[in-house]
Parts: structure tokens; sequence; C-alpha cells
């Protein structure tokens, strides 16, 4: 994307963390923005800091508010970007998992990020982005992060197939962040290594969907070294992962 001032983007999952981060530093860049989450008091807040944002609420939980509101974003102008940061996330081990959070945690990260990407492609303009949320979670299987991780694999698996199926009409991109202080990694009870802030993690998310690249993935020191791991044999990998349990 060449520059964001005057650029009509709609971001879901916009009412904290990543997601009101890049709200902000799109809005400081003269971006046209429309705010989705399900919570719509913190949206009105942060849609009154970005200036004329419009509020949207929505819950990938519940895939009828999402094509509501894609039917009422119909009638407007073509959108420049969705970005879809929308998340739950539940550390616990398998055998401790809750059932019916688990499912809503599926249903939001996983088949609401389908919904998205089944619904949203004819608002874009031609060249438009669509940009996906994986994790850098999602590279390989982690302890306590069962549900998650394997979400965020799937979402990974995704982007890679709708860059190719989608194009050229649409600039599907693929964000992987590193640990990102949220309400999400406040869950931890472990040292995060390479910990963001979200400002920073808006900014590098802000230069990559200025470039050509299909992976924005961050702090690059942190984010090389999971990925080596990703491509050891399993005898090694999974050798390595095991210390972190």
């Amino acid at each position: 994307m060449d520059g964001f001032a005057g650029k009509r983007i709609w971001i879901i999952g916009a009412s904290a963390g990543i997601g009101a981060a890049l709200a902000r530093a799109l809005a400081g860049q003269g971006a046209r923005l429309i705010l989705s989450a399900r919570s719509e008091g913190d949206l009105a807040q942060l849609a009154e800091e970005c200036g004329r944002a419009e509020v949207l609420a929505l819950d990938l939980g519940q895939r009828d508010t999402l094509a509501d509101a894609v039917r009422r974003l119909g009638g407007g102008a073509p959108l420049d970007a969705v970005i879809c940061t929308a998340a739950m996330y539940d550390p616990s081990r398998v055998a401790d998992l809750d059932p019916e959070r688990t499912e809503t945690l599926v249903r939001v990260n996983l088949l609401g990020t389908l919904d998205v990407a089944r619904l949203v492609p004819p608002l874009l303009r031609d060249g438009g982005q669509l940009v996906l949320f994986g994790s850098v979670a999602g590279y390989l299987g982690l302890p306590k992060g069962q549900a998650y991780s394997a979400t965020k694999a799937a979402i990974i698996n995704l982007a890679e197939s709708l860059r190719i199926e989608l194009a050229p009409r649409v600039d599907v991109r693929l964000v992987c962040p590193g640990f990102v202080r949220s309400r999400l990694t406040d869950k931890n009870d472990f040292t995060m290594p390479a910990l963001m802030e979200p400002g920073d993690a808006a900014s590098a998310i802000l230069k990559g969907l200025s470039g050509r690249g299909f992976e924005i993935h961050f702090p690059k020191r942190f984010t090389y070294g999971l990925k080596l791991l990703r491509a050891l044999p399993y005898a090694l990998s999974l050798r390595l992962t095991g210390r972190l349990g």
C-alpha cells in the first residue's frame, strides 16, 4: 500500500492491543477507519481518539454479526484494506481445557477468520489488502498453547492458500507477531522473550504493509530463531520445545 492517508481501512478486533494501536497509528497518518470488535463502549472511546472513525460492533463468534456488517459496508465506497486481529487466548494444559470455552476460541480465531476471508473480498478495491493475523505460536506446537497455537497454524496455512487463490485482485498479507503486551499476553505466567509494546508492533506492521512481502513477522531477533527451530528435524525441535513445558 502506497501510504495510508485517505485510505479506507476496516480493523476487526480494534478495541484493544495491537488492533487499537493500529487504529491510532493509521489515524495519525490520515486513514479513514472503520472499527469493529465486541465492545461497543471501547470502540466508541477509541473512535473519539481517532477522529471521525466509524464504529461497527460485531462478534466473530456470532457469524450473523459479521454478515450484517458486510451488508452495511457494501453500499459504501470500496475498502483499501481489511485487517483482522481478533483472537482469544486461554493457555492451559490439554487435560484442563474447558470444552465450551475452547469451542468458542476456535469459533472466533479460526472459523471467524474464515468467515472474514469468505465475505470481505468483494468489499475491497482491486489490489486492496486482506490482512490476517497468525502468530509465531503457529510456527510450532508449544506446551499449554494447544488450542490457540492450532488456530494460528491454521490461519498461516489459510493465508498461504488465499495469497494464491485471491491474487491478483486481492493482496493477501500475513502478520505473525511475537510477544506483544496485551490483555492476552497478561495471561502468561512465564518470562516472554523480546516482549514488545503495542505501538511498536503497529509500527512494524504498517512498515510491512507498505512493502511487498507476504509475511510480516517481528521482532526479527526472536522470530528468525523460531523459524529455524521449525525447520529442524522433529528429533531436535521436539527435544528443544520440550524444555518449555
